[in-house]
């Protein structure tokens, strides 16, 4: 897959209302070649449009304004997929407990030791170019089953529900050699070289 197909490269966002943390994050993430952009804020970081970007994101719990806490509840309910990395100074269980049932993906108490961050940070990134993967191979799986025949739809569906070809045919009233045409077609267009794979295919395009 070629970098077009890819999209951009990922970004570390680092929200922390301490610049000097902002620094040695920051300072941390780009020695290792990571690209990272810091905000001050919750507000800075969704007035800069970036909450859709590919990477994943470092917040600080206790912020001015609204909370990396609240902030973090936010995203969950409004459906975000983005890997989130918690740091707070005053780690206790409860906020803890709440941080992970909010999606937190790793939970660090300041000082962070580097090496912490840095697996943190990289479990976080390949948690989101995993799902991204993801997303990409099914939307090509809805472009190709859009792209078939109402027939070819119809025979699909029967053959994967565990129909044999005669019992399709009966179904819809043509001839087997006729099913067995458009199952062919079918699976060409779904990118499946076997019926396990057509199977596949039609599980992960079930709601």
């Amino acid at each position: 897959m070629d970098a077009d197909e890819e999209g951009p490269a990922p970004t570390v966002f680092v929200v922390d209302d301490d610049a000097d943390v902002r620094e040695a994050v920051d300072g941390l993430l780009r020695s290792l070649g990571l690209r990272v952009e810091c905000f001050a804020s919750t507000e800075a970081f969704v007035d800069a449009g970036r909450l859709e970007a590919p990477g994943c994101l470092v917040l600080d719990i206790r912020l001015r304004g609204r909370s990396g806490l609240s902030f973090l509840a936010g995203l969950r309910a409004e459906g975000s997929a983005t890997p989130v990395v918690v740091m707070s100074a005053h780690v206790d269980v409860p906020m803890a407990v709440q941080a992970m049932k909010d999606g937190a993906l790793d939970v660090l108490a300041k000082p962070v030791r580097p090496s912490d961050l840095i697996e943190a940070v990289n479990r976080a990134l390949a948690l989101d170019a995993e799902r991204r993967r993801e997303r990409r191979a099914l939307d090509a799986l809805r472009r190709a089953h859009a792209s078939l025949s109402e027939r070819e739809r119809e025979v699909m569906e029967r053959v994967t529900d565990g129909a044999s070809n005669r019992e399709t045919a009966a179904a819809l009233g043509i001839a087997e050699a006729t099913v067995k045409i458009h199952r062919a077609a079918a699976m060409r267009k779904m990118g499946a070289r076997n019926l396990p794979e057509l199977v596949d295919a039609a599980r992960r395009l079930r709601p």
